[in-house]
């Protein structure tokens, strides 16, 4: 049984185990929905609204999400590599606490030139991520890695870094006013600045 068929709208459904890699779905609305240990590799949500849902245990590497809404939507212990969420719809739509992230590999994905205020990026692997352009004003990035990930011209006024690594953000070139930083993880801070340093 195909649970994405005629149906378009969906209240307060609990999905498991689901398993529909590289299908399209369009023009579906889920309203305080929950998906536990399902499978959307590579699917393509086309235009589809998700308003208080969370994802547990899922697999939506390679989703995409063009025209597609979210609001107040929750992802834990997820893999969700590679996506693009600058295709998602944003404009219409509340974008503070949009989405959150908790213990979740977002590896190669990108959030480029987006609000997300109050973003929680918390416990995930978010390496080689693009950030560039974004407003994460008061962001909880606290405790996830960041190798080789891209932040430029952005907003980090007042985000929690605190026991984040790996990450490489140069104070001239983007705004961390108030932004919170541990030590010793926050020396690479130092490496944009034109200084020596000794020991």
């Amino acid at each position: 049984m195909r649970p994405f068929g005629a149906q378009t709208e969906y209240a307060a459904q609990a999905f498991r185990g689901l398993s529909h890699p590289q299908e399209a779905i369009g023009q579906r609305a889920f309203y305080e929905c929950t998906f536990e240990a399902c499978s959307f590799l590579e699917t393509a949500f086309e235009s589809c609204k998700f308003f208080d849902c969370t994802f547990r245990e899922c697999d939506l590497s390679l989703i995409k999400v063009k025209g597609s809404a979210f609001s107040n939507t929750a992802f834990a212990d997820s893999k969700i590599i590679g996506v693009n969420w600058a295709d998602a719809r944003w404009t219409r739509f509340r974008i503070a606490n949009a989405i959150s992230f908790e213990r979740c590999t977002l590896d190669y994905s990108t959030f480029v030139g987006l609000s997300l205020k109050g973003i929680r990026l918390v416990q995930c692997s978010a390496r080689d991520v693009d950030f560039a352009e974004a407003d994460l004003t008061e962001a909880d990035c606290s405790e996830t890695d960041f190798a080789d990930s891209r932040f430029l011209h952005t907003n980090l006024t007042r985000a929690n870094f605190t026991g984040a690594t790996n990450y490489a953000i140069d104070p001239g070139l983007n705004v961390l006013t108030q932004a919170r930083f541990s030590l010793p993880e926050a020396i690479a801070l130092l490496r944009g600045l034109d200084i020596v340093l000794t020991e």
